[in-house]
């Protein structure tokens, strides 16, 4: 069974939704602004809220961090500037720590770089989230997966060969694992998501949890990706939509994230048993409409049943239609009025030459109604010509 716990949560097929409300940067380098955002998560009903670590020294290029960065989202002369404005240190995370665990919510980030790994797994991070972007750094992949965290892999902008690269150079270092179906557009349309997919890769991966990680627009698709088989959904999250800044205009503000973990929870309870039932809230509604079999005339005792003395009528609390075969050529033990609802106990025992003639009755007539469909089936063959 495919199953992943992360700081005691249980995320399976039959478990609900383990959201992530993905903060990333929106907390605008703000310590105050992050807490905040921790705060209203779980207010929401989110299962973890995630930041972003990156060793922006050495992920980026030397031209890429000093080139100039101006306009309305930067808080820096140059990239490697902004970036740096943005990065929350160890003191930042370990307080964020305290918080998380004081509102009982799960607290992880993605690793861009080895050495952000690190740094996550010295503070005993839950799990370790790699973005669509690294889908196929394998090296990265490889390394995260010996901390023996659980990861969690976002699949934006891959092909399929790609993605069972990255499961398989994870899966043999580390089997706690869960594939998110991305779609690395800011916002997604609906036709952009391809939510397909999940069941593709729970087909592909019969031991990975599976899940969606979502730029789109809203909360519908993230309830029909958990329909589908997605048990981790992460959805970016902001205190304010209009921000400046890349993610806060497809992020989900506070009401919006309570809305979609309200709808996941509705979702699941929907979707409910796959073992087909007659349920308890059923009943009432079976008995009223459905039909029993009752005597369609006064019927005496020491009657021989036949297809003509039986009714079909509501309301369905007796023996139901399809064992109108039990009564063919039965006895009445005692007299059943009109209306009166055949049972078991009101005919005697069959006798063997009564059921060998209700046999032979019920062969006759199937007989004749294979005949009516295909004469051909009926009719003996014709002996070849004499010539």
């Amino acid at each position: 069974m495919r199953e992943i716990e992360i700081a005691g949560n249980r995320i399976a097929d039959d478990s609900a939704a383990y959201v992530i409300a993905e903060i990333g940067h929106n907390h605008e380098g703000s310590l105050t602004k992050a807490e905040e955002l921790f705060r209203k998560a779980a207010e929401a009903g989110a299962s973890a809220a995630k930041l972003q670590k990156r060793h922006n020294r050495t992920l980026f290029t030397r031209e890429m961090f000093h080139q100039p960065y101006t306009g309305k989202n930067s808080y820096g002369a140059t990239y490697g500037e902004h970036r740096e404005f943005l990065e929350f240190g160890h003191d930042e995370y370990a307080y964020l720590i305290k918080v998380a665990q004081e509102l009982g919510i799960d607290f992880f980030a993605t690793a861009f770089d080895l050495p952000s790994v690190d740094f996550l797994a010295e503070l005993d991070m839950p799990a370790i989230k790699i973005a669509s972007a690294d889908v196929t750094n394998t090296p990265l992949l490889r390394y995260a997966a010996g901390t023996g965290k659980p990861l969690i892999v976002s699949t934006g902008g891959a092909t399929m060969d790609e993605v069972r690269r990255a499961v398989e150079t994870i899966l043999p270092v580390n089997s706690r694992l869960a594939l998110l179906q991305c779609t690395a557009v800011y916002p997604a349309a609906p036709e952009d998501l391809n939510l397909s997919v999940i069941e593709t890769y729970r087909r592909e991966f019969p031991e990975v949890v599976v899940g969606f990680s979502g730029h789109d627009l809203g909360n519908e698709a993230s309830a029909l990706a958990y329909s589908v088989g997605a048990r981790v959904v992460e959805k970016h999250f902001t205190l304010d939509q209009t921000r400046p800044g890349s993610d806060h205009h497809f992020s989900l503000d506070p009401p919006l994230l309570a809305k979609l973990t309200a709808s996941l929870e509705r979702t699941r309870a929907a979707l409910g048993s796959p073992v087909k039932v007659c349920s308890e809230r059923e009943a009432p509604a079976v008995r009223k409409m459905g039909k029993k079999l009752v005597a369609a005339s006064d019927l005496a005792a020491g009657h021989t049943v036949t297809e003509a003395d039986i009714a079909y009528r509501s309301p369905g609390d007796g023996m139901k239609p399809y064992r109108t075969g039990e009564l063919l050529g039965r006895v009445l033990a005692q007299p059943l009025p009109a209306d009166g609802a055949f049972a078991p106990e009101l005919l005697r025992p069959r006798t063997k030459s009564a059921e060998t003639a209700v046999n032979a009755e019920t062969a006759e007539a199937a007989g004749s109604a294979v005949a009516a469909a295909d004469p051909a089936v009926a009719a003996p063959p014709k002996p070849d010509p004499v010539g």
